[in-house]
């Protein structure tokens, strides 16, 4: 394939993401005029969805004032505080063992029951447990969020590390690599796109986690402003922090989806 070919295909490309980019931005635009006229028309009572002027007022609002002696940014900075150290401790614990694991079938034995037991639960039917046990401080929290992204992100590994081809990892030893070399050089980086897809699910179960990790003896983060804003019927600042807590939800999800583009770029293809 000549250069020629590689730009005709580069700028094809580009002009595909741009015309879906199109669509998405139409799909939103439409969706907020159709939420506009339902509410203006009162073909929907505003008590139960406030017209996109009234949340706009209150994201200004929150911009401007904050929310019960703390800033907005305050409240989303304690929640993403607490969601990334969970997902930090959720990394290198759960990626260095999921390696293991998916490479011998004993330490696979031993921990599959385990996980197996809690993942399944709902977060809140072990929460008050944790409390218990841990306070009501933001550790209980941090484990609850570090528990729901830790089982997606370990098995997600196991499984990567399972569909590595073996005459990869033999030709690997053939060549001199062993122990924590064939580890890193070989399985690690074949894993490394896996890996990410499961990074990107463990962070978006931990994130959909966080309003029930703020709600026991929280008075700050964005999870717990908008299950407090809920108990005064404040709708329209649930909607603002659902609002929020969606576009943060997007940016986080989009570094991820850069992180495996780079390391994976022949998926782009």
């Amino acid at each position: 394939m000549n250069n020629q070919d590689t730009a005709a295909r580069i700028v094809k490309r580009k002009r595909g993401e741009i015309f879906y980019i199109g669509i998405s931005f139409t799909s939103v635009i439409i969706f907020f005029i159709v939420w506009e006229i339902a509410t203006s028309k009162g073909l929907i009572n505003q008590v139960f969805l406030p017209s996109p002027q009234k949340v706009w007022q209150a994201f200004v609002e929150l911009a401007k004032q904050g929310y019960k002696g703390e800033s907005l940014v305050s409240h989303i900075a304690i929640s993403m505080e607490r969601l990334f150290i969970a997902i930090f401790f959720a990394i290198i614990i759960g990626v260095p063992l999921g390696l293991i694991a998916g490479s011998s079938r004993t330490v696979r034995a031993i921990l599959d029951p385990f996980i197996e037991f809690y993942r399944p639960l709902p977060p809140l039917a072990y929460y008050t447990l944790i409390v218990l046990w841990f306070g009501i401080g933001d550790e209980s929290k941090i484990i609850l969020l570090f528990l729901n992204a830790f089982a997606p992100l370990l098995i997600g590994v196991i499984f990567s590390v399972q569909k590595v081809p073996i005459d990869r990892i033999n030709g690997a030893k053939s060549l001199g690599a062993s122990g924590v070399n064939l580890f890193i050089s070989v399985i690690f980086r074949s894993c490394l796109p896996d890996i990410l897809t499961s990074l990107r699910t463990a962070i978006g179960v931990a994130y959909a986690t966080l309003v029930a990790a703020e709600m026991v003896a929280a008075v700050s983060g964005i999870g717990w402003m908008v299950l407090d804003a809920s108990k005064y019927l404040r709708n329209d600042i649930v909607y603002a922090g659902v609002i929020i807590m969606g576009i943060i939800a997007i940016i986080l999800d989009s570094f991820v989806r850069f992180l495996i583009r780079k390391a994976s770029p022949w998926l782009e293809k």
